[in-house]
C-alpha cells in the first residue's frame, strides 16, 4: 500500500444537503480508525469545507469526490485535497493530478476501462458502480490484470465489505452506509465512530483471511 492514508482500507464518503458539520465529521470517523474522507462537490459549499478541513489538521487526509474535469480537480487541489475521486475518467483530471503528486481514483466499470484508467497514471481505479455486478465480477478481473488496485464505490455496506476485500478490492469506498445524512444532521459522532470501527475491523480481518495460505 503505498498511500499511508489509506491503511485502513476506507475512504469515507460525504455528500450530504450541506456542509456544516464536516469537522465533526471527520474527528468521528479518524477516532474509528478511518484516515481517508471524500468530500463530493455535490456537497454544497464543498471547496470551503475542503479548506477548512485541511487548515484544521486533523488525523483524517481529505479528498475531494465527483471531480469531472480538469478545472474541478485545479479547484479541489488548491483547497487542499490529498486525493481526488471521478465517477468516470477524465485523462485531463488523471494527468493534472499525477503531475502535481496527489493520487487520482478514476471511475471505471469494464475491464477495458479499468486498464486503460491504469494506463493513464492512475495507481488506484474506483470500480463504479460496484452494486451493479458485486465481488464475484471483481475476483474475476483481477484474475488476468493483477496489478490493477481497485477501490470499488457505490452499494458497499458493513455487510458486503469483507466480500470485496476478499475478492482483491485495495480498499473500499463507502458512503450513506458510514456517513448518513441523518447521522450528520443528528451529530451522531458516537455511532459514527462506532460505524467506522466496525468497518475498519472488518478490513483487517478480511485482509488476513485474503493473505492467509489455501
Amino acid at each position: 500500500m503505498t498511500e499511508p492514508w489509506l491503511a485502513s482500507g476506507v475512504i469515507a464518503v460525504v455528500r450530504v444537503p450541506e456542509s456544516a458539520g464536516l469537522n465533526g465529521v471527520a474527528t468521528a470517523l479518524a477516532a474509528g480508525g478511518v484516515g481517508a474522507l471524500e468530500i463530493t462537490l455535490t456537497t454544497p459549499g464543498a471547496l470551503d469545507a475542503i479548506a477548512d478541513l485541511v487548515s484544521r489538521g486533523g488525523a483524517c487526509v481529505i479528498g475531494a469526490g465527483t471531480v469531472l474535469d480538469e478545472k474541478a480537480a485545479r479547484d479541489v487541489i488548491a483547497a487542499g485535497a490529498r486525493f481526488v475521486v471521478s465517477p468516470t475518467l477524465d485523462r485531463g483530471v488523471v494527468r493534472y493530478c499525477h503531475d502535481r503528486g496527489v493520487t487520482c481514483l478514476p471511475g471505471a466499470f469494464t475491464p477495458t476501462e479499468l486498464l486503460e484508467a491504469w494506463r493513464a497514471s492512475a495507481s488506484l481505479v474506483k470500480l463504479f458502480p460496484a452494486c451493479a455486478v458485486g465481488p464475484r465480477y471483481l475476483q474475476e478481473v483481477l484474475a488476468p490484470l493483477p496489478f490493477l488496485r481497485v477501490v470499488p464505490s457505490g452499494g458497499v455496506t458493513l455487510e458486503n465489505t469483507a466480500e470485496w476485500i476478499r475478492a482483491g478490492a485495495a480498499a473500499v469506498s463507502v458512503g450513506s452506509a458510514l456517513v448518513s445524512a441523518t447521522l450528520v444532521r443528528d451529530q451522531s459522532w458516537g455511532e459514527l465512530t462506532a460505524r467506522a470501527r466496525a468497518l475498519v475491523e472488518c478490513v483487517a480481518a478480511a485482509r488476513g483471511l485474503a493473505r492467509a495460505p489455501a
